[in-house]
């Protein structure tokens, strides 16, 4: 059975985006396993710490290179991704291997997907941002169908929300979508 590694772009517990999440993985269930990458203890990128790589960040490689796939779902901070996304792939995109800079990283030919949960744009200026910087990172992106989610004032003053039966096709397809991408 595949597996896909949940990314979530913000550490808040009970974040919109890892709640968006949740309603991915019951669409998934039964046809793959899901498991999300926790990255709260990755130090900020440095390059001293390179030569003698943190154990957190080892971990975290690892569980990305067992991964069939990844599904980042992240909210919008000031028209980009959320800088501690944006630590964790830095730390992703580097070699494994420090001997040389032609080794290949854990996210070289990673398949992956991006959803987000945010204001009135969906997320959309992230979502662009974020694919351009994993392209370069030489991942293999499905760039359609990507979700984005609308949150609604109530969903902002309750600090949860539901999807609505369109938001629910949306994710259902791109999670049926993905299933295919990769196989």
């Amino acid at each position: 059975m595949k597996t896909i590694l949940f990314v979530i772009g913000s550490l808040r517990k009970d974040s919109f985006n890892r709640q968006l999440a949740k309603a991915a993985e019951q669409m998934l269930a039964g046809n793959c396993q899901v498991k999300y990458l926790e990255y709260s203890d990755v130090s900020f990128m440095n390059q001293d710490l390179e030569v003698s790589v943190p154990s957190a960040v080892s971990r975290v490689r690892q569980e990305v290179v067992e991964a069939d796939g990844l599904w980042i779902f992240s909210p919008e901070y000031n028209f980009s991704y959320p800088g501690v996304l944006k630590n964790l792939l830095d730390w992703l995109s580097r070699p494994m291997d420090m001997s040389s800079f032609q080794n290949p990283s854990a996210v070289v030919g990673k398949k992956v997907t991006i959803s987000g949960a945010g204001g009135k744009n969906q997320t959309a200026n992230c979502r662009a941002k974020l694919s351009e910087l994993l392209e370069f990172m030489k991942m293999n992106l499905m760039h359609e169908p990507q979700t984005g989610i609308a949150l609604g004032i109530e969903a902002w003053t309750k600090g949860e929300f539901s999807l609505s039966d369109e938001q629910r096709t949306l994710l259902q397809t791109q999670a049926e979508a993905f299933l295919k991408f990769i196989e």
